[in-house]
Formats: C-alpha cells, structure tokens, sequence
C-alpha cells in the first residue's frame, strides 16, 4: 500500500499516541486529533486512573517501537500484592514464582507525555489538541470536528480513519446510530463504582508503606487498592458499590460516615491518609464497565482500536497492556503485505477480538478474586503451591495471572482456557485431598497437568476451544 497515505487518528490517549508513533515510523502521514488540552501543558487527571498497571504485553509494543528504556526510568516494579486484613496485618502474595516477573506501577500522564513527545519528533506526525470529534462519516471516510479554541466546525479528510478515542468513542456511536451495516454493539455496567484517593508522601518524602507492591484491601463486596507513584505517595482506588450493602456510594454523603466506614474496614489505611475526607469529597464517583462490538471496522475506511473496540474493567491490570498489544498486532497485520486497508483491517479483526472478548471476561473473574477470594484459605493454598510449582518448575508450570501477564506470545483466549482449566483442576484436588502443599511438587505437578489435560479436552467436547 501506498505509505504516503493520509491517516487520521481520532483520540490522542495512551493506544492513540503509541499508534500515531508506529505509523509515523512506517512512513504514513499521520494526523492525531485530541479532544482534551495537551495534558504536557495542563494537568487534566479529571477522575481518571493516575497510574496503571504496566507488564508484559504493553512492554512488547515499547520495544517495537525502540522506547523500552525510556519508558523503564517511568516504572516502579510490583512484586505482588500486599494483602490487608481488618486487623492490619499484612502477607505479601508474589505475582509468580519466578524472580524476574513483576509488574510496574506507571504514571499514565508521564507515558502518554512520553508517547506523544517520540510521536512528535516525525516529521509526518502532526498532533492537535482541543478539537472534538462529533461524527465520523465512515463511508466518505471524513470526521467533524469542534474546534474549541475559536469554537467552529470543520471536517477532515483522510484515507483511513483510526478510532482510539476510548470507552465513549465518537466514531463507534456513528457505527450505532448510522445504521448502515450489521454492528453489535454490548455496554455491560458492574453494580460497583471507583473513586480515586491517596497516600501522601511522608514528610521526608518516602513512602509511608511498603513501596514494591499493589495493596489490596479486599473485604468480599468492595475492596481498596493502592499503587505507588515515584513521588512518594500512593494512588488510592476505593471500588463499591452505588447503592447495595451497609456502606456504598450513594449513603457515604458526610464526613462522619466516611471516616466510620474506613475506621471499620480500612483502619491501617485510614492512618495514612489525614487527607481522606478532602479526596472523597472532591473526587468523581466513576462506573465501571465493558465495551465489546463488531464489526470493529467498515470496508477499508474506518478502524476502532483500543477502549473505543473492547474497554475492560480494570482488574487484571490488562486495560493499556492490551490496548498496546492492539498496536503490536496491527503492525504484523501490516508486515504481511496486504493489497488494501479492507483486507488489512479484517485480517486484523479476525486474529485479535476473540483475545479481546477473552481478557475482558478475566478482567471481571479477576475482580472477585481480588475483592473475596484472595482471602480465602483454599485460594490461598493454590496460590502457594502455584508459587511452588513455579519456582521449582520455571520453564513447565505457569499459574493463569502469569500465562496473562508474563507470557506476552500467548493470546489472552489460549491464556484463559488453560489458566482457567489449571485453577479448576488444582482446587479440585486440593479438596478431594488428593494433593497437599508437603507433597513431593513433581508428583503434584505430574496430578495438575493430567487433570488439566482431562478439563481441556472436556472444555473441548463442549465446544469451549
């Protein structure tokens, strides 16, 4: 295909930027239209995750477009959760047995700044800001935009249009509303909502607790969580729901009430946050939801990628790795040579969205393992005996959160039906007594894999492949 081609992506976000910036280095003349102010000249947190769980997946694209130790000197490595119970005690849970493999807590403002800055530096890459997207006519392949600034409209050409404009995608609503071809569209709300808090830093800037880990606060129907910054403090994510239980969003309305609620459940945090009553107050209470659709592109006009394609909910730390592995997955889509935008766009689709449906599903497993079942005592005892196995076994056994996380030329479906079939086989045996964490770990080890090998194949006879 012709490389001069004029591509124009609508979001300038974390997927955006990054994809801007891989096709700026391909050759395309790529324009990048950003609803939002240029957040490296104003701060616009508004409510949004200040940092994000980065692992793997999201490091694969880092490397594919040459930025992995620049994005490294960003990253604070978590080496797994740090579990509160009501009294303060604390265990901290590793992510996996093997030493390297950690996740990293990064600042979303510092990456995107990031992106967009190596963006920039081509050429065939100009980036604006403060222009919103109202409508995109997918058939003539243009877009109208406001132009904030001087407040008028105006209506950009191009020959491909890329959507990475996130959960409320402008370009994905005119494939609803434009009623020209077949598109599924699902929008799926957990009951619970999220809001931002935070530690601050100690007086001599440190941390006020343990920095290398993600504290999870889980209390079976909500939970808190907290991820360090590189300025001392912690991002706070309180998640609870609306209007159901004795504590939820909707009841937590004076200050009373907030600092009771996080005395009964939250007290060792509670400790570390003087600042509690101010943040609750003058934070955003946000949803909580999961985007699928399809088609995700029309002819070889228009494509959505990232949130605007599949938004997951935030609790396999998988939103921005996967959205980032969409680039990744695109770009060998392009290595193949394809003869037009069509062939390369469905080629694309057909490989990637059934990874996508899959990380959404474990996104939503993840949340109520993270909120109940880490404090179970047989969940407790798999994952010892998972550390077990792969501490002893590095290169024969990896638990379903590492195949996800650490095992990045694995597709999250592959990752999900072994993971899930792994976790079924091991609780299984744990509770008929077959196996103990005191057995010898090879025999355990030569157990799982058979009874995995059994679940699979009746996952299989079921049509679950």
């Amino acid at each position: 295909m012709n490389k001069q081609q004029n591509i124009l992506i609508i979001g300038a976000g974390l997927c955006g930027s990054l994809l801007a910036l891989r096709l700026g280095q391909r050759g395309y003349n790529v324009t990048v239209i950003e609803m939002r102010p240029d957040l490296r000249k104003v701060n616009i947190s508004a409510g949004r995750s200040i940092n994000l769980a980065f692992s793997d997946r999201g490091n694969k694209a880092m490397k594919l477009v040459g930025i992995e130790d620049k994005v490294k000197t960003l990253c604070i490595p978590m080496n797994g959760r740090m579990l509160h119970d009501i009294e303060g005690n604390t265990i901290l849970a590793p992510y996996s047995g093997r030493e390297h493999e950690y996740i990293n807590s990064i600042s979303r403002g510092e990456l995107n700044a990031l992106l967009l800055d190596e963006a920039e530096k081509h050429k065939n890459v100009t980036i604006h800001f403060n222009r919103k997207c109202k409508s995109v006519d997918f058939e003539n392949t243009t877009a109208t935009f406001k132009d904030y600034e001087n407040n008028v409209e105006f209506i950009e050409d191009a020959d491909a249009i890329f959507a990475t404009d996130g959960a409320g995608s402008a370009m994905r609503k005119s494939y609803f509303l434009g009623k020209k071809f077949l598109f599924s569209f699902s929008q799926d709300y957990l009951t619970h909502g999220y809001k931002e808090l935070s530690i601050l830093p100690a007086e001599n800037g440190g941390y006020k607790t343990y920095k290398n880990a993600l504290h999870i606060w889980g209390r079976g129907d909500f939970m808190l969580i907290a991820l360090p910054n590189l300025d001392g403090s912690f991002t706070v994510t309180l998640f609870l729901s609306f209007d159901e239980g004795e504590y939820n969003f909707n009841n937590l309305t004076t200050k009373e009430r907030v600092l009771e609620f996080f005395g009964k459940y939250f007290k060792d945090a509670l400790e570390l946050m003087p600042n509690l009553v101010d943040d609750f107050f003058e934070n955003p209470t946000s949803p909580l939801g999961t985007v699928k659709c399809s088609p995700w592109h029309y002819k070889g006009n228009t494509l959505l990628m990232g949130d605007a394609a599949h938004a997951i909910v935030p609790f396999y730390g998988q939103g921005m790795n996967a959205s980032f592995e969409d680039v990744v997955e695109f770009d060998k889509v392009l290595d193949e040579h394809h003869q037009n935008w069509e062939s390369v766009f469905k080629t694309y689709e057909k490989t990637r969205k059934k990874d996508t449906d899959a990380i959404a599903d474990l996104a939503i497993d993840n949340f109520h393992e993270m909120k109940d079942h880490v404090n179970n005592a047989i969940f407790r005892e798999k994952r010892n005996l998972e550390m077990a196995l792969e501490k002893t076994f590095p290169n024969e056994y990896s638990s379903k959160y590492s195949l996800v996380t650490f095992n990045e030329d694995i597709g999250y479906r592959q990752a999900m039906l072994q993971g899930r079939a792994q976790d079924k086989a091991i609780l299984n045996l744990l509770s008929d007594k077959d196996i103990n964490i005191n057995d010898d770990l090879k025999i355990i080890l030569e157990k799982v894999k058979t009874a995995t090998k059994n679940i699979l194949e009746d996952d299989k006879i079921a049509g679950l492949k």
